[in-house]
Formats: structure tokens, sequence, C-alpha cells
């Protein structure tokens, strides 16, 4: 499963059903995990570790140092979940000891062609980053969000659980959970109704998020504010409460 035309450091270690393509280049203290497929000329740096089931295609560099220049060579990680895939041109770098000192990607996520993911990021699971959408270092994206392509975010910024985010958005500041944003600089938009919908959320959570959002946004409310209105509502709608949440732990403040 292994092609004789990949480079193989003898430190990694490759799982049962591995699949390596040629001219992919497997460095010291990567670990691999069983049924992985790793197409041709990729290169797999470490110390790095990928779980399960994960597919990364051609010409992506993965788990390889930051160019931050705080970087100097300290030991830090890349830990990949299970079931990713990891599209053309990826380009995924490990942490830095300043911060975390690992980079961290869930499971079933999908990271399509030229995407960037900076050092110290955290993405959840269920995610979609759209062609060329990048992340700065620091940056924290929750699970099923989806980054359309050419999206920017700024380093440190928090990306909600269920968000979405237009096509060739900066983001610069957090986006609660559940927001739809677009535009340069990103504006908040609506919520993610569609994307909702499809993962199973009844009419009525959907409703008590929309006045969360409405809360939030359209009564010229105070994050402190707001927190306070959205409590009633969360202990009724436990699906709310991811939303104060995202409000509460936000430190750049939110895009508005």
């Amino acid at each position: 499963m292994v092609d004789p035309r990949a480079i193989i450091d003898p430190s990694a270690v490759i799982g049962a059903g591995v699949k390596i393509g040629p001219w992919t280049m497997v460095g010291a203290d990567v670990e691999i995990g069983e049924g992985c497929d790793i197409r041709s000329h990729v290169v797999l740096m470490g110390p790095t570790k990928l779980g399960k089931n994960n597919r990364i295609y051609q010409f992506s560099t993965v788990g390889d140092d930051t160019p931050d220049l705080k970087y100097k060579g300290e030991p830090t990680e890349l830990i990949i979940g299970d079931d990713n895939v990891i599209r053309e041109g990826v380009t995924i770098h490990r942490g830095t000891i300043q911060d975390r000192g690992k980079t961290i990607i869930g499971d079933k996520n999908l990271l399509m062609a030229y995407v960037h993911v900076g050092h110290d990021s955290v993405i959840g699971s269920n995610c979609i980053l759209v062609n060329n959408a990048a992340l700065a270092g620091h940056v924290v994206v929750g699970d099923w969000a989806i980054l359309s392509g050419f999206t920017l975010v700024h380093q440190f910024c928090h990306i909600g659980a269920h968000s979405f985010a237009g096509f060739g958005c900066g983001i610069s500041k957090d986006v609660p959970a559940y927001v739809t944003v677009s535009g340069t600089p990103a504006e908040a938009k609506t919520i993610n109704s569609e994307g909702l919908k499809r993962r199973g959320f009844s009419p009525e959570s959907i409703a008590a998020i929309r006045r969360g959002y409405k809360i939030i946004y359209r009564q010229n409310n105070t994050v402190e504010e707001a927190l306070q209105a959205l409590a009633p509502i969360a202990a009724e709608f436990p699906e709310v409460q991811l939303l104060a949440d995202s409000l509460k732990q936000s430190q750049r403040g939110i895009v508005r």
C-alpha cells in the first residue's frame, strides 16, 4: 500500500491499511492512523498525529513549522482526528510554545483546495473550509462552521459553532454561534437557518435562536444586556445557551 517511490522516515508509524502515493515524504515523528489515504507529492512533517481514515490530496504540506518569527524551532505538535478530507495544496502548521503548543483538527472536516490553517489554531468537527480560506494563528473554529471561499480570519478570532461566512469575508472579530456573516469587514446578517434545518434542529429551536439573534443585533443591547435577556430563553432551549456562551467567551468583541 506504500509506493516504493515515497520517502518514509524510519521513525514514522504507519497504521494498517494506509496508502501512501509516489513522491510523498513522511518525516520524523509522524504517526498515520489506520486506513488513511495519502496521495502523491504530499509532505507530512512531525511531530504530527493523524487519526483513522483521513484523506490527504496531492501537494499538501501538513505538520510543517510556522513562519511566525517568534518560533525558534521548539518541539510542537499537530493533532488531526478521524475521517477528514484535506484537498489539494492545503497547508497546516504546527503550534508554538507561545500558545497551546499544538494545532488541533477534529473529525469529519473538509478542507478544500489551498486552505491554510495557521499555528495554534483549533478546528472542531464537521466543518467545511472552502477553497483558499485562510486562518491566521490562534484561531478557533467551532463544530459545523462553514467558511466560504477566500474567507480570511484574523489571529485570535473565534468562529462560533454552526456559523456561516460568505464568500470573501474578512473576519477580524469573533463570530457568535449560529450567525451568518458576509463582507469585508464582516458584518452579521442573520442566523444560519438553512444549515440548522439540515442538521435536524426543530422549528421551535430555530425560532428561539432567531429571537436570541434579534436580542443581540436588533435591540441596541450591549453584550451584558444581551446575555441577561438571553438567560430565560436559554433555560427553555439549551441550543440558545451555546449562543450565549459564545458571547461570554469573546475576547476580541463580536462582529456587528
